[in-house]
C-alpha cells in the first residue's frame, strides 16, 4: 500500500543483499505511477552504490521490469529487486498489473511492505494480497514508532506467510531480520539487546570506539572525541530505538522526542566544527571572545556554547575518574601519577607533611 516506506524498502534490503549476501544486486524502478518514486530510487541506489534500471515514467511497469530481466542477465547480475507501484487501497487495476508482472519475469519472492502503525489491519491486508499474488514474505515498516508490532505476529498464524524484515527507521541502514522471540521481549518491554550488539557490530566503527575508549581511560576528553561520539550515535539511528532495545529503558525511549534530540546533536556539532584545530583539543582555552566567535559561525547563541562547554567538563571529569580508578582503586593509575607502589608513596608523603609542620613550629 501507498505510504508503507515501500521504495526506501527496496533499497534498504538491496543493501542487505550487497552487504550480507555479497549479491551483486540491480533495483528496477517500476512505480510508474508515483511521479517521484524514480527519481527516489535512484538517489537511494546512488546512495548505497546499486545500480537502478528505468526506462522511465512513460514506459508500463512490465515492459520496464521485462526488460530489466533482460539487462541482469547480460551484465551478470545475482539479484534484481523490482519496486513496484503502490495504491491507497487495493483495488483491481493493480492486482491485475502486479499479476501480469508476475508471469513475466517469475519471480523467487514477491514481498508486501505494511506499515507497523496499522496494527491489526495488517492482517486483512495481508491476507487479501496473498489470496491473488502467493505473497511470501512481509517487510514491516515504521516499528520504531509507538506500535510495538503486535499485530504482524498475528500475521503468521493466519496467512501462513513470514515476516522476514523490519525496517525501525528512515535511513537505508536502519533494517533488520526479522526474529519472532526478540520481537515478543520488545512488545513485553523486556529489550533486545542481541539485536543491539548486533547493530552495534555493523555500524559502529570499531576503531574509533577503541580510540576513544583509550583516551578516556586515559584522563583525555576534548571537542575531538565528543564530535567522535556524536558521529558513533548518530549511526545507530534513533536514540529512542536504541534505548528501547535496553531491558528497562523502553519508557525512557518512549518518552524521548528524537527529532528534538537529533536537532540537539547537530546544534552541538555545528559548534564544535566552529572551532579552531586547537580549540578543539584545548577546551580549557575557550573564553568568552572565542565563545562569541564560535557562537556566530555556527548560528548559536553565546549561553548555547556554555551549555556545551559544561557537557565537554561533565565528561572530562569522568574520564579522570575513570582513568584514576574511581578515587583510587586502581594502583596501576596511582603509579602513573609517580611515587611507585601505593603502599610506599603514602609512606613517603607521610614523612614529608611531619617534617614540614617542625619546621613551622620552629
Amino acid at each position: 500500500l501507498q505510504g508503507t516506506g515501500k521504495t526506501t524498502a527496496s533499497a534498504k534490503i538491496a543493501r542487505f543483499a550487497k552487504e550480507k549476501l555479497k549479491k551483486k544486486v540491480l533495483l528496477a524502478a517500476c512505480d510508474v505511477v508515483r511521479p517521484a518514486a524514480i527519481e527516489q530510487l535512484k538517489t537511494l541506489g546512488a546512495s548505497i552504490g546499486v545500480e537502478v534500471f528505468s526506462l522511465g515514467a512513460e514506459t508500463p511497469a512490465v515492459e520496464t521490469a521485462r526488460a530489466a530481466k533482460a539487462y541482469a542477465s547480460q551484465n551478470g547480475f545475482d539479484m534484481i529487486i523490482f519496486d513496484t507501484a503502490g495504491r491507497l487501497h487495493i483495488d483491481e487495476a493493480l492486482m491485475e498489473e502486479l499479476s501480469e508482472m508476475k508471469q513475466e519475469i517469475e519471480p523467487q519472492d514477491i514481498l508486501l511492505t505494511v506499515d507497523a502503525m496499522t496494527g491489526q489491519d495488517i492482517v486483512t491486508v495481508a491476507k487479501e494480497f496473498n489470496e491473488k499474488l502467493e505473497i511470501t514474505g512481509l517487510v514491516v515498516t515504521k516499528m520504531d514508532g509507538d506500535a510495538r508490532g503486535g499485530g504482524l505476529l498475528s500475521v503468521r498464524s493466519i496467512t501462513s506467510v513470514p515476516v522476514l524484515f523490519v525496517s525501525s527507521g528512515e535511513k537505508v541502514d536502519d533494517l533488520e531480520e526479522f526474529h519472532p522471540d526478540r520481537m515478543a521481549d520488545r512488545i513485553l518491554g523486556m529489550g533486545d539487546m542481541i539485536s543491539l550488539i548486533e547493530q552495534a557490530q555493523d555500524k559502529l566503527d570499531e576503531k574509533v570506539a577503541k580510540e576513544s575508549a583509550e583516551r578516556m581511560m586515559a584522563g583525555v576528553f576534548t571537542f575531538n572525541d565528543m564530535l567522535a561520539q556524536y558521529d558513533q550515535i548518530s549511526r545507530l539511528g534513533s536514540l529512542s530505538g536504541v534505548l528501547g532495545k535496553i531491558p528497562g529503558m523502553g519508557k525512557m525511549g518512549a518518552k524521548l522526542d528524537d527529532d528534538k534530540v537529533n536537532n540537539q546533536i547537530l546544534h552541538f556539532k555545528a559548534m564544535i566544527q566552529s572551532m579552531t584545530p586547537w580549540e578543539r583539543e584545548h577546551p580549557d582555552c575557550i573564553k568568552s571572545s572565542r565563545k562569541i566567535r564560535i557562537a556566530r559561525g555556527s548560528g548559536m547563541k553565546v549561553a548555547d556554547v556554555n551549555k556545551l562547554i559544561e557537557q565537554q567538563k561533565q565528561m572530562s571529569s569522568l574520564s579522570k575518574m575513570m582513568s584514576s580508578g574511581m578515587g583510587g582503586l586502581n594502583p596501576f593509575a596511582a603509579m602513573r601519577r609517580g611515587g611507585g607502589m601505593p603502599g610506599a608513596s603514602k609512606h613517603a608523603g607521610s614523612k614529608k607533611v611531619k617534617k614540614s609542620k617542625k619546621k613551622k613550629k620552629k
